[in-house]
């Protein structure tokens, strides 16, 4: 960490009341995603020990294209993470500050053994659909306690972060790079942007996701936005198909966590007509399939050329012809992989 980053955290956690002017501590980097700093910050002079992470949100992300963001969606993160655990008690991380000047909040440190990344344990073979389950029944419980809230509308109406960290780098840049698909994509992002109906995380991602045993634990709501709960269910549901092509071993253990995902939300959605949520969803799905190809934020795994190609067959085929059902893609997701 460099003096001057050593600084503006120190600021930061001294305005939060964390941290006492001139006491000591240590901070490391912590794996995360593209988008912002996450530190872990020791106060080794606290009897006991004090450990919490920060998170400051990055305007330029890191991925190879140019891609920029709204700094303030760091505090769309922290509401959303307040908001949500009001609703589904211990399936987040606690807050313990927020400096909305710097752009960074401090929330409650998760021992990785105890609280192992889902991505792991889909990598490493442990696969368990009940795991699934539980991470959609979070999240529609979510969606459920949170819809046709004019406030919440309000206080997430966050289309100029959505947009540019979410829409235009998984759909508007794919479609310049599949030009007979980018009016389909154009649409897609526009019904997705149109649909104003409940609090959306908008990273739903194994990675996001922790695995305790009081259930699934959610992180990274930094996209967090007043919309489409579609985007949510589609996003978990792309990393269930693309998992197939990591570990090919074991495609049927992941396309039966596909179907729990899908049959467990699907099954709570109460706030609109479930065939409607579901059309949109199986919409959505093709275009981020193929935005982790094609897109801003291609998926690291994918380094095979075959494989791409693979997943470009089948994403162009379902946004040139689409289908209303989710388990249209996934029987020809899991065809195209079998070879039939």
């Amino acid at each position: 960490m460099t003096q001057d980053t050593n600084r503006d955290v120190r600021i930061a956690l001294e305005r939060m009341r964390l941290l006492r002017p001139g006491e000591a501590f240590r901070a490391e980097s912590l794996p995360g995603g593209v988008s912002s700093d996450i530190l872990r910050i020791d106060l080794p002079g606290r009897s006991p020990g004090v450990s919490f992470c920060f998170k400051r949100a990055l305007s330029k992300l890191k991925v190879a294209a140019e891609w920029r963001a709204p700094v303030e969606r760091n505090h769309a993160e922290a509401e959303w993470l307040r908001v949500a655990d009001a609703l589904v008690p211990q399936s987040v991380p606690r807050i313990l500050g927020e400096d909305a000047q710097a752009g960074a909040f401090a929330m409650e440190y998760l021992e990785p053994a105890l609280y192992p990344v889902w991505k792991s344990e889909l990598r490493d073979g442990n696969i368990h659909t009940e795991t699934a389950a539980a991470v959609a029944r979070a999240i529609a419980a979510i969606h459920a306690g949170t819809a046709h809230r004019a406030d919440l509308a309000q206080r997430f109406a966050n289309d100029h972060i959505f947009h540019p960290i979410r829409l235009e780098p998984y759909l508007l840049a794919t479609g310049a790079r599949h030009p007979d698909c980018a009016t389909r994509l154009r649409d897609i992002a526009q019904t997705t942007a149109r649909n104003k109906l409940a609090l959306v995380h908008g990273d739903l991602s194994p990675k996001n996701i922790l695995v305790a045993a009081r259930g699934p634990i959610l992180l990274d709501a930094e996209c967090a936005w007043y919309g489409d709960p579609a985007f949510d269910l589609a996003f978990c549901l792309n990393h269930m198909l693309l998992k197939c092509l990591w570990r090919p071993q074991w495609r049927e253990h992941y396309l039966a966590c596909y179907d729990a995902l899908a049959s467990t939300y699907l099954a709570r959605v109460t706030w609109e007509p479930r065939a409607a949520i579901e059309a949109r969803v199986a919409h959505l799905l093709p275009g981020l399939f193929l935005g982790r190809v094609d897109g801003k934020s291609p998926a690291e795994y994918l380094t095979g050329e075959g494989d791409r190609e693979r997943v470009r067959r089948v994403a162009r085929r379902f946004l040139i012809e689409p289908a209303d059902g989710l388990a249209n893609l996934r029987d020809a997701w899991n065809a195209e992989l079998q070879g039939t």
